[in-house]
C-alpha cells in the first residue's frame, strides 16, 4: 500500500512532520540504534525497573492513546495483569506505572510482529515508545516511535479514521519540543473529532510551548469538560500557576491528589505540590511533598531532582548532591545536569562543575541527533557558562520559529543582556515577567537589566520581588540578585526630608483664633515725612525689590516608578489594578 499524505491538511508553507515509509520488520524501525528494545518478559521488566534502568518522571496525561478498537486485525483483550492495567490507565487518562508501560510495549511488539496490518496496535506502540523516551530521557525511542506511527498510517491513513496515530505524532512532536508541528497534528484531530479528549493534553502542551496561553486555557477548559478528574485538575493547576494564581493552583493540585487512583498518578500530583511550594519560596514544604511523592512511587526521579533543589535552599548540599546523582542515574536529563553543575560551581568545585557541563553538552548532542530541539536549554547554558553571543543566535532562531513562551522570552532577554545589549533585552524580559506568573528568576533578570539601563526604581522593585518570592531560586543567581539589590541601597525612612508637609493645625486651634498678646515695647512713633519743596507733594518712596520666587522642586527620582507620597512622608505604592475575586 502506498504511504498516505504525511502532513495535516493545512497550508503548504507550514512545516511538515518528517514521515518516511518504515521498513517491513520491527528492527527496521530504528536500524541505527544500539539500544535494546524494552524486554518482552515481565520478569525482565520488573528486574530492570527495580534496578532503576527506567526513568521516573511521569509523562503528562493523555500521552498513551486509547485502547485499540475491535477489528479484523485488532488484538484480543489482554488477560488481567500489567498490560491490562496499562491499557486501563490509557483509557482513563492517567500515566501507567513504569513496569506496566514496559509490559505493554513488549506485548504490542509481539503482536505487531505477527499482525503487521493492525494499525491501532502500531499507533499504540508508537505512542508508548514516545512516552518511554521521555520517562527514560533516552531519545533513541523517539525514532522508534516515529517508525511505528508511520507504519500505522501506512496501514490505515488518518483520513480513514486512524486519528490515534495523529495524536501519537502530536505527542512525539511535543517530546521533541517541535511545538508548531504538535499544534498542527493536534488541531487536525480536533477539527475532525472535537470530542476526542486524548488530543487535548497534546494541544495544551503545544500551545504553552508556543506562548499561546489564551488557546492553552481554552484547551484546558475543554479537556476538563470532556474528561473531568485528576488529570484535568492537574492541567488546571498548572494553568493557574502560569497565571500567578497561587492559591487556585494549590487548591486544584490538592484536589487532584485526593482524586488520584494509582500510585503513579498520586506521585504526579504530589510532585506538582512540591513544585508549587518551591516556587513560593517554601523549601521545607517542598521537601515534604517531594518526599511524599517518592514514598508513593520510589522510581519518580523527577521528585528526586526537585527535592535536591529544595535541599540546596536549606543549606543541605551534601544531601542535595546525593539526590541529584540518584535522579541522573535513572533519568539523565540535561536540565538536571545544569542544576548540579551550578551547585558545584556555587560550592567552588569548579572541576566537578566543568565535568558536569561536559556531560551536559554530550547529552544535548545526543538529543540533536534524534531530532530534539534543545535550543532553550542550550541557550540558557551558553548565556551563563559559555558564549552569550551564541546563546542570542540560538534563541533568536527559536523565537523566529514561533516558540514564544515566557521561558524563551526570559532566556533571550537574559542572553542579550549578558552579551551587552541590555536595551534590546528589556522588551523580552518584560514580556517574560508579564506572562510568567510569579517566577523569581524572571523578575531577577528584569531587575538586573533595568539596573544596567539606569532605571533604578523599577530595578529595585523587581529585585525585591524576586527575592521575596523565592530567595534561593538559584545557587548562583540568587546571591547575585541580592548583591545587585544591596548595591542600589535602601530608601530613607519617611521619604525625602524636604517633602515633609507642615503639621496640620488642631481643631481647637482652628476654632479659637489666637488673641495677640499686649506688647511690652513702647509704641512706635511714625517717622516724620519729609516735606516737598515749595509745598509740593511728598516724594514717593523707592519701591522695594520683589520677593524672590522659589524655584520649582525637581521630582524625587524614587517617585519615578509611580509611587505617591503620603501625609506622613512615607512612600506608598501606586494603586493596584483590581483583581478578579478568588484570583490572587
Amino acid at each position: 500500500m502506498d504511504v498516505m499524505p504525511q502532513q495535516p491538511p493545512e497550508s503548504a508553507a507550514s512545516p511538515k512532520p518528517p514521515l518516511e515509509p518504515p521498513g517491513n520488520d520491527l528492527a527496521a524501525l530504528d536500524p541505527a540504534s544500539s539500544a535494546d528494545l524494552p524486554p518482552v518478559s515481565l520478569r525482565t521488566t520488573l528486574r530492570r525497573a527495580a534496578m532503576g534502568v527506567v526513568a521516573g518522571a511521569v509523562l503528562v496525561t493523555g500521552a498513551v492513546v486509547a485502547v485499540p478498537e475491535e477489528g479484523e486485525e485488532s488484538a484480543p483483550p489482554p488477560a488481567p495483569g500489567p498490560v491490562s492495567r496499562a491499557l486501563k490507565a490509557a483509557d482513563m487518562g492517567y500515566p501507567a506505572s513504569l513496569s506496566d508501560l514496559t509490559a505493554l510495549i513488549g506485548d504490542r511488539q509481539q503482536w505487531v510482529g505477527t499482525h503487521p496490518a493492525d494499525a491501532k496496535s502500531w499507533a499504540l506502540l508508537g505512542t508508548a515508545y514516545a512516552e518511554w523516551g521521555q520517562r527514560s530521557a533516552d531519545e533513541v525511542y523517539f525514532g522508534r516511535a516515529e517508525g511505528a506511527l508511520k507504519r500505522s498510517l501506512n496501514v490505515e491513513p488518518g483520513e480513514s479514521g486512524n486519528t490515534a496515530a495523529w495524536v501519537g505524532l502530536a505527542t512525539l512532536a511535543n517530546a521533541r519540543r517541535d511545538f508548531a508541528v504538535a499544534k498542527k497534528w493536534g488541531e487536525t484531530v480536533r477539527a475532525r473529532q472535537p470530542k476526542q479528549w486524548t488530543v487535548y493534553p497534546a494541544l495544551i502542551e503545544a500551545y504553552d510551548g508556543l506562548g499561546d496561553y489564551k488557546a492553552s486555557r481554552a484547551a484546558v477548559a475543554r479537556f476538563a469538560a470532556l474528561r473531568p478528574g485528576a488529570a484535568a485538575l492537574l492541567r488546571t493547576a498548572r494553568m493557574y500557576r502560569d497565571r500567578g494564581w497561587r492559591e487556585d493552583a494549590l487548591a486544584a493540585a490538592q484536589d487532584a491528589a485526593d482524586r488520584a487512583t494509582t500510585p503513579a498518578q498520586k506521585a504526579q500530583c504530589l510532585h506538582l505540590l512540591g513544585e508549587l511550594a518551591w516556587e513560593r519560596g517554601e523549601p521545607e514544604e517542598a521537601v515534604a511533598q517531594y518526599s511524599a511523592a517518592l514514598r508513593t512511587d520510589r522510581a519518580h526521579r523527577a521528585s528526586l531532582a526537585g527535592r535536591a533543589a529544595a535541599l540546596v535552599a536549606l543549606g543541605r548540599t551534601d544531601e542535595a548532591q546525593r539526590d541529584y546523582k540518584a535522579a541522573l542515574a535513572g533519568l539523565p536529563r540535561p536540565a538536571y545536569m545544569l542544576e548540579l553543575g551550578e551547585l558545584y560551581e556555587s560550592l567552588g568545585r569548579d572541576e566537578d562543575a566543568q565535568d558536569m557541563y561536559a556531560q551536559l553538552r554530550e547529552a544535548l548532542a545526543r538529543g540533536d541527533g534524534q531530532g530534539v530541539d534543545n535550543a532553550l536549554l542550550r541557550g540558557r547554558f551558553e548565556a551563563a557558562h559559555g558564549d552569550p553571543a551564541v546563546a542570542v543566535k540560538l534563541l533568536k532562531a527559536e523565537w523566529a520559529r514561533s516558540h514564544r513562551s515566557a521561558a524563551v522570552a526570559d532566556a533571550l532577554g537574559w542572553a542579550l543582556h549578558l552579551s551587552g545589549d541590555s536595551s534590546a533585552a528589556l522588551a523580552y524580559a518584560t514580556r517574560a515577567v508579564d506572562a510568567g506568573g510569579r517566577t523569581a528568576s524572571y523578575a531577577s533578570h528584569l531587575g538586573a537589566i533595568q539596573q544596567a539601563l539606569g532605571d533604578y526604581g523599577p530595578a529595585r522593585r523587581n529585585l525585591e520581588k524576586a527575592l521575596r518570592t523565592n530567595p534561593h531560586f538559584s545557587p548562583l543567581e540568587g546571591p547575585a540578585a541580592k548583591e545587585a539589590l544591596d548595591s542600589l541601597g535602601s530608601l530613607p525612612a519617611g521619604g525625602p526630608a524636604d517633602m515633609e508637609p507642615a503639621p496640620e493645625p488642631t481643631r481647637a486651634a482652628r476654632a479659637e483664633p489666637r488673641t495677640p498678646e499686649p506688647s511690652t515695647s513702647p509704641p512706635s512713633v511714625p517717622a516724620p515725612q519729609p516735606s516737598s519743596p515749595a509745598g509740593g507733594p511728598a516724594p514717593v518712596p523707592e519701591a522695594s525689590a520683589p520677593a524672590a520666587v522659589a524655584e520649582p522642586r525637581k521630582p524625587d527620582p524614587r517617585l519615578a516608578a509611580g509611587a505617591s507620597v503620603t501625609g506622613s512622608g512615607a512612600r506608598a505604592p501606586a494603586p493596584a489594578a483590581p483583581q478578579t475575586p478568588g484570583r490572587r
